[in-house]
């Protein structure tokens, strides 16, 4: 039973960092202050999916299919968020 509800929330944690799209489309989404809440926000939730998914796969030894294609998926969305952060802190270093 435990192994299932780890697979349902890596499940669930795939599809949550593409809720930015429809986000996105409004004015308010666009601004200054808003906007970089939002990245840094899905980038921090994506680190955070990424570290759950690899350690449900291997703490917890959930090997199921979907688990492994959700630690696939969601480390390469982690891998992303961190590339996403260091660019920031890079671009804040710099000014």
């Amino acid at each position: 039973m435990k192994s299932k509800i780890l697979t349902a929330i890596s499940t669930i944690m795939l599809f949550v960092p593409w809720t930015i799209l429809p986000l996105r489309t409004f004015d308010w989404a666009l601004e200054s202050p808003v906007a970089e809440i939002m990245i840094y926000s899905y980038a921090a939730f994506m680190i955070f999916s990424g570290i759950f998914s690899i350690l449900s796969y291997t703490k917890e030894k959930v090997k199921s299919k979907l688990m492994q294609v959700c630690v696939a998926i969601n480390s390469i969305y982690a891998a992303g968020a961190i590339a996403i952060i260091a660019m920031s802190v890079y671009g804040f270093i710099n000014v």
